[in-house]
């Protein structure tokens, strides 16, 4: 599988037999498969993807060309969806791997959630704060999961308008928080038999 960035909260997940892509906003893009974490402008552009993919948008179990997608429930902030609404976690099966999109998380998570989920290899976690977790509750998440990478979104970076995000903070304090010195890579490869033998965490470029 490949991991590739499009910025924000927007993942290119590539497998043997299909694509992924997680929440589209910014890059435009192909996928069979979009996953749509909430209905935020930020994270549902679907006009950005081309393919007639299979869109994803709320709880559930899925199978679509031989990739398994689990819709877990939470919420955008830590007040039960009072202040922003629900938000969807999915967890991915490809080739052999899971992989656990965070989406807009606002709060840790429960056990029953934690059951849900189940085992997963990689983590995508927001970091930046205001919206979602910040860099602190990031990490405790991270270690709720027990992932063998964590890859952080959704934070400061070029490109996005400073009205609106003005306030998310940047990768670093992430990488502060979970004691990494980290170079960003332009994409990540992974395969079942070469995950690393502890956690790691991978910044990615935006592509």
């Amino acid at each position: 599988m490949e991991i590739t960035y499009l910025g924000h909260s927007c993942f290119k997940l590539k497998g043997k037999a299909a694509t992924v892509v997680t929440d589209p906003f910014l890059a435009k893009c192909e996928a069979d498969i979009v996953t749509v974490s909430h209905s935020h402008a930020d994270h549902n552009q679907l006009s950005k993807v081309s393919g007639s993919p299979f869109v994803i948008d709320g709880g559930g179990e899925y199978e679509v060309k031989g990739i398994s997608v689990i819709g877990v429930a939470s919420w955008h902030d830590d007040k039960e969806g009072a202040q922003r609404g629900p938000n969807t976690i999915y967890v991915i099966e490809i080739d052999g791997l899971r992989v656990c999109h965070l989406g807009d998380l606002g709060h840790k998570l429960s056990d029953t959630q934690l059951e849900e989920i189940g085992s997963v290899d990689v983590v995508l976690v927001p970091v930046g704060g205001e919206y979602t977790i910040d860099a602190k509750q990031a990490g405790e998440v991270v270690k709720q999961l027990d992932p063998w990478i964590t890859i952080p979104m959704h934070y400061q970076q070029p490109g996005l308008d400073k009205a609106a995000f003005g306030k998310l903070a940047g990768v670093d304090a992430f990488l502060t928080e979970m004691g990494k010195d980290v170079t960003p890579v332009s994409k990540l490869v992974l395969t079942r038999d070469k995950l690393p033998q502890e956690l790691q965490v991978v910044v990615l470029e935006r592509k």
